[in-house]
């Protein structure tokens, strides 16, 4: 049976309860304040080289501070895309890189720190040829325009906007954005079109 203090509460919820768990968490160590750019470009440091061996692009690495710890951000990609499966393999083997080289003397990040790796969403801006080659085939924003990516090479892109193709070289281009684009309702297949007919013919001799 629970027994429960006066006014309903349980024991160890009642004012004086909340008093020590509020004085507990104040006693918590903060992480440590450290130049988050120059760990960002530690961490990059000994993590690029996992990445690149693994035949993956390293897209992007942010580190912020989380209570008693930091959260190390990683954006890892690839032609074709990276699986769930992948993102868990790299990721084991970048803990293992960051846990050598403090091991072995350096100061990476000092502190605790959490290691969350994934890919970019669609969200993320296409800044980089590779980006726009991914991308191709999507409808996409830039300079004021709207068009889909038919064509990507060494030079620029080639988009198709309203019909006609406009070729835009990656000097004169500003961050992309992917579009997000909903399936018109005259063109959607719902699949019981053929259950109708097929209804319709039960009974008919």
């Amino acid at each position: 049976m629970t027994q429960r203090g006066r006014g309903g509460a349980r024991p160890g919820q009642g004012p004086g309860a909340r008093r020590r768990r509020e004085d507990e968490e104040s006693r918590v160590p903060a992480a440590p304040r450290i130049d988050l750019t120059a760990a960002r470009a530690r961490v990059r440091a000994v993590i690029e080289p996992v990445v690149i061996a693994a035949g993956y692009d390293l897209e992007d690495v942010s580190i912020a501070r989380a209570g008693r710890r930091h959260v190390v951000r990683v954006l890892v990609d690839t032609d074709g895309g990276i699986s769930l499966d992948d993102v868990a393999v790299v990721s084991r083997e970048m803990s293992a890189a960051l846990d050598a080289a403090e091991e072995g003397g350096a100061e990476v990040l000092a502190g605790e720190y959490q290691l969350e790796v994934g890919s970019p969403g669609v969200d993320r801006p296409l800044t980089l040829p590779r980006h726009w080659r991914r991308n191709r085939g999507r409808l996409v924003a830039v300079n004021g325009l709207t068009g889909r990516i038919v064509d990507v090479d060494d030079t620029g892109v080639v988009l198709d906007v309203d019909g006609t193709p406009r070729e835009l070289r990656f000097d004169e281009l500003g961050a992309g954005k992917v579009q997000i684009e909903f399936k018109r309702l005259d063109e959607a297949d719902f699949g019981d079109d053929e259950d109708e007919d097929d209804d319709e013919g039960e009974g008919e001799e």
